[in-house]
């Protein structure tokens, strides 16, 4: 947050009342704070052409870096960092880039803390910025649902994710919601863990970070605001724009546990019309070529379902902001699955080509649950079958790529190689006979064979992925894209009741691919060789070793 002091340029903040609203001129410099200790001292230059915006108005500095802006009683006033130069952090990594004005607080009766009473203007609001190199190609970390429940749920985190990206060269981070799972007073060590990556990290708000005791929409994100500052604003980075987004609103009914349907007191999926209106002015000011990103929690749209509280109602809304632009690419989490998926004209985006949407892993998985390893964590399968992790965004220019990694596992895993004959037909009734992993593992008769395929879980697949299979050097085939539960992850909930979070369910898969064994193959001993091409046309490979018996 800038340094509130009187500067060179300070614009007197008064209050104009109007019939019974009152609105506020608020004003301050953007500067260049050349010193780095967030003050405006004599010689730092004011910096033209940035925008402060009140989530609604857009002001741009002027040649002395001067901004204005008329707000209403309560608002989160915030920079838009340009690209080139770094907002300050606080010690733990979060962007401080706002100014919070809510002259008497956060309404009485939440939860959770919110927003101390702020009190008049300051006579100055001043933003310092940084100035720095920012390449055109970089990478940033992606994480979706944290979500951690519990003090251990911490622990999983701590030790399997975020230990492993110490070091990392992203050039920031930033997580898509229900960063937490309810409980805001784990926010502290949270933040804390996180920012032992090093790098700054932007925070998106999810249905978790809802203050559940709030009356409405306007005050159920008091506890965010608290520690992270807007539920929605956006900053540039090596020529790219980024948009973070709130599309979870609450319907709001004051109590504890209000559920997730429409009409109940719940959320919905949805951007409201004064962010889309926001929105709109402020892509008025990129480039129509720049790479937009959109980071949001709740999915635009998905294959896991249709309902209030999962695809965003107003998405069609942000289509139209968004049709003309060649250069998008937009991230949600929330379904505890992955999915690509792309929209076009009976979409409501018109082009040019198709509008990429991915619904990104969690590094939750399936909420913490499962099975405990050697480390005493989680194994968290996701309920599509995709183990927990997380993803690197790639920008070159204005192309965007994005790679999954599984927390703990090697790089080059990302994919299972399984196999399904006739008699399993996914029922978990039958598991007591057979040992775990039997009914897909890669020994079978060979009675067995003709009715037997091999299935993949690519698991960052997507409708554009190919996926082919050979045995033991033979032509490559062709595998199906199937839409349908993953058996591992089905026989994983099924004898793991004890472990696994009793909300948890297996999902079908978008992402899993099958095909029919060979019928010709006579008992032995065989290499299945899986090639595969992922959304972005990096190729992946995998191999399994395949026993027919003779009985």
């Amino acid at each position: 947050m800038g340094e509130q002091k009187r500067g060179r340029q300070a614009v007197l903040a008064v209050v104009l009342w109007l019939g019974t609203a009152t609105v506020w001129a608020a004003g301050g410099v953007v500067y260049e704070d050349r010193n780095g200790n967030q003050r405006l001292d004599a010689g730092e230059p004011g910096i033209s052409g940035v925008r402060v915006s009140d989530g609604l108005q857009i002001s741009v500095t002027d040649e002395q870096g001067r901004w204005n802006l008329e707000i209403e009683d309560e608002a989160v006033i915030f920079v838009v960092k340009p690209s080139g130069y770094a907002t300050p952090v606080s010690d733990d990594q979060l962007p401080r880039f706002y100014y919070i004005h809510q002259p008497n607080g956060s309404p009485p009766g939440l939860r959770y803390a919110g927003i101390e009473p702020t009190g008049p203007l300051p006579e100055s609001i001043n933003f310092p910025l940084i100035r720095q190199q920012e390449p055109s190609a970089f990478e940033a970390i992606l994480f979706a649902d944290t979500q951690p429940q519990t003090e251990a749920e911490l622990d999983y985190i701590r030790d399997r994710v975020v230990a492993e990206l110490i070091g990392s060269k992203a050039s920031f981070g930033m997580t898509m919601g229900d960063i937490l799972f309810d409980d805001m007073s784990l926010f502290p060590r949270l933040i804390k863990i996180v920012g032992q990556i090093g790098v700054p990290w932007y925070n998106v708000p999810g249905n978790h970070e809802l203050n559940l005791l709030a009356a409405d929409d306007r005050y159920s994100l008091e506890t965010f605001k608290r520690y992270f500052g807007p539920p929605y604003y956006s900053f540039g980075y090596g020529g790219a724009h980024f948009f973070v987004l709130d599309n979870i609103e609450y319907q709001g009914n004051g109590r504890s546990d209000p559920g997730d349907v429409r009409g109940s007191g719940g959320y919905i999926a949805k951007f409201g019309k004064r962010q889309l209106q926001w929105l709109k002015r402020e892509l008025s000011y990129i480039p129509e070529d720049a790479l937009v990103f959109l980071a949001m929690h709740s999915p635009l749209e998905t294959y896991v379902a249709d309902s209030p509280g999962v695809t965003t109602e107003d998405r069609r809304e942000l289509f139209r902001l968004l049709s003309g632009r060649p250069n998008l690419y937009a991230v949600a989490g929330h379904t505890h699955t992955t999915e690509h998926l792309y929209f076009g004209e009976a979409d409501g985006f018109r082009g040019p080509g198709e509008f990429h949407h991915h619904v990104l892993a969690t590094v939750s998985g399936s909420w913490w649950s499962g099975p405990f390893d050697e480390a005493g964590i989680p194994t968290t399968w996701q309920r599509d079958g995709t183990p927990n992790g997380y993803h690197i965004l790639e920008v070159d220019g204005a192309q965007a790529a994005v790679r999954f990694k599984g927390a703990g596992r090697p790089a080059d895993y990302q994919m299972r190689i399984m196999y399904d004959v006739a008699h399993h037909g996914l029922r978990p009734d039958g598991l007591r006979d057979f040992r775990h992993g039997e009914l897909f593992d890669g020994r079978m008769s060979l009675a067995q064979v003709a009715a037997a395929s091999v299935l993949v879980n690519l698991f960052d697949g997507g409708p554009k992925s190919k996926v082919y299979f050979s045995v033991d050097g033979r032509a490559e085939q062709e595998m199906a894209r199937r839409v349908r539960i993953d058996p591992m992850i089905l026989e994983s909930f099924t004898r793991n009741q004890d472990t696994k979070k009793s909300f948890v369910q297996a999902m079908p898969s978008s992402h899993l691919f099958e095909a029919d064994l060979p019928d010709d193959l006579p008992a032995g001993v065989y290499t299945v060789s899986v090639r595969a091409v992922d959304e972005f046309g990096r190729t992946h490979h995998g191999h399994s070793i395949l026993e027919i018996t003779g009985n």
